[in-house]
């Protein structure tokens, strides 16, 4: 769709073929980006893929990904998270000689690597070096970050922060032609192709899938390592097939409801809710099983159009307005005449619930409640999710009393910040502590204080502007120096991941001058958080 690119989403894929890396990234979604034709030039026996939507930075066609560097040895890299210290990062690489041209912080990581890299015996490179290299990213590189770089001459290398904020897994499967091996944001993107989840990757852990013997290596780079994993990934942003850190994100979902009703229960016990009702599509496995500990019946209200892009990102509160008028509509039936129970995932700006509440008293409602299977979102999110400056979230200085007036409703209800690590936390008893920070402001890295928030409020407020550029698919010489771009005429690249993904497909690696097979196209979902909002599934595909 043409907003999906107004947005500034995106999607792009490196592979390589043993002698050139094939690059081909555009603004848009997968299925808008990646046609036939670009599939068959993207050939090879490894490559990287990622999606996106605009956070940090701005939306120049410079900021799409994966981003490459020639020095040393041609380096590729997706990114998933957001790093806090970027600007003592980009005067550290610049007094060092480094260009950077971009303002995103996924080009500091790259440059970060590479330099880190450049350290070392390029020449005779060991895997021990490798991982060296990557120590230095870590005690150099403060806040969320997930990454996969697919380097000449070495292979896969995907590493995960100290802190273990955002996610990364890996798989394999037997082949008859040998063993391949998978990096991916979340499990479904190993479950898409056939590969058997093997485990995540640690905080502060990295592994290498190597180019030259097909082999996996991993290791801890950093003693201080912390496990922390973003209750907002367990919420909203992963699919409900997904297993991330141990723990199913349905049967965590199905957690929050039941203990959203509890809550429910214990502040009004005597409720009279005739129906729950989900706001499509992420709240539907929490408001299935707050219905059914409420003894209340479920129904679907809400019937999605899914051919309108997604909201929250939608530039300006008037346009997200009448695009949520356009995507969801109601039966009527379901509303009229009764107290209805809206469930969502979350409560952010509170656009669209202002809006539901307003449809669903439209329907015939006689009373409209709103609940959020998360706690209140009060604070902004500086580890890679697009969650707004203090004073556009509607729960910012603000009781549950006020929120509902605020939205319309006759009252809101939230999960506490207890509930939702527990909803979690009971799947995977060693999973002790999260990163809830939007939620309680409390900021696992340590790094983030009120000026921190001051300034990011200020750089905030002066709202997001969509850029144009170009992208295409770019044939790149694996060897330094040599670069010629092949560039097909193309839209604009741009924007945030979420969700990176590298393969390595090793029975390729004995022949180099034979290309490898067209990549494989799978999904990995994702979507910008915000109320009746809730589809992951087509932000994120990959190779």
């Amino acid at each position: 769709s043409g907003a999906s690119r107004a947005t500034g989403d995106a999607a792009g894929i490196v592979t390589f073929d043993g002698r050139r890396l094939h690059l081909r990234k555009e603004r848009g979604l997968v299925a808008q980006v990646f046609e036939q034709r670009h599939m068959e030039q993207l050939v090879g026996h490894c490559g990287i893929g990622h999606t996106r939507y605009p956070t940090a930075g701005s939306s120049s066609a410079a900021e799409a990904q994966p981003m490459y560097t020639n020095t040393p040895l041609g380096i590729s890299l997706a990114h998933n998270g957001n790093l806090t210290n970027p600007e003592e990062l980009r005067e550290s690489l610049q007094a060092d000689g480094r260009h950077i041209n971009t303002n995103s912080d996924s080009e500091l990581l790259l440059n970060v690597f590479a330099e880190e890299l450049q350290r070392r015996r390029i020449r005779h490179l060991t895997n021990d070096e490798v991982f060296d290299a990557i120590r230095g990213v870590m005690r150099r590189c403060r806040g969320a970050y997930s990454v996969v770089l697919l380097v000449n001459k070495v292979g896969i290398v995907a590493f995960r922060d100290p802190t273990g904020i955002r996610p990364l897994v890996f798989g394999s499967r037997e082949t008859s032609s040998g063993r391949d091996l998978c990096v991916a944001s979340e499990s479904v993107a190993l479950d898409t192709m056939q590969f058997t989840l093997d485990r995540d990757v640690r905080p502060g852990e990295a592994v290498i899938l190597s180019m030259k013997t097909g082999q996996l290596a991993t290791c801890k780079c950093t003693e201080r390592a912390t496990h922390n994993p973003c209750l907002f990934e367990y919420v909203y942003f992963a699919r409900p097939d997904s297993v991330m850190d141990g723990v199913s994100v349905y049967e965590a979902r199905l957690n929050m409801g039941q203990r959203l009703a509890q809550q429910i229960l214990s502040r009004f016990p005597d409720h009279d809710i005739d129906v729950v009702i989900p706001v499509p599509d992420t709240s539907r496995t929490s408001a299935l099983s707050c219905s059914y500990t409420l003894d209340r019946p479920y129904r679907e209200g809400f019937i999605k159009n899914r051919y309108i892009a997604r909201t929250f990102i939608m530039p300006g509160q008037e346009v997200r307005k009448k695009t949520i008028r356009l995507k969801l509509n109601t039966i009527k039936s379901e509303f009229k005449g009764k107290n209805v129970l809206l469930v969502d995932d979350s409560i952010v700006r509170g656009t669209t619930s202002t809006e539901l509440v307003q449809v669903a008293r439209e329907a015939g409602a006689r009373k409209v409640f709103f609940v959020s299977a998360a706690p209140a979102v009060r604070f902004p999110n500086v580890y890679g999710i697009d969650i707004p400056t203090r004073t556009e979230l509607v729960a910012h200085e603000r009781d549950d009393a006020q929120v509902a007036e605020a939205i319309g409703a006759d009252w809101v209800v939230y999960n506490t910040i207890a509930d939702l690590e527990q909803s979690v936390s009971s799947i995977n008893e060693s999973l002790s502590s999260f990163d809830g920070s939007c939620f309680n402001g409390n900021y696992v890295t340590g790094d983030i204080d009120e000026d921190y928030l001051r300034a990011l409020d200020a750089k905030r407020g002066g709202g997001r502007r969509l850029h144009s550029g170009s992208g295409g698919v770019v044939s790149i010489p694996a060897v330094p120096g040599e670069v010629d771009l092949r560039m097909q005429s193309a839209a604009n690249a741009v924007a945030r991941a979420n969700g990176t993904l590298a393969a390595n497909g090793f029975h390729d690696v004995d022949a180099p001058d034979r290309p490898g097979s067209p990549c494989e196209a799978l999904q990995n979902g994702g979507d910008s958080p915000e109320e009746g909002d809730s589809s992951s599934a087509e932000a994120c595909e990959a190779l």
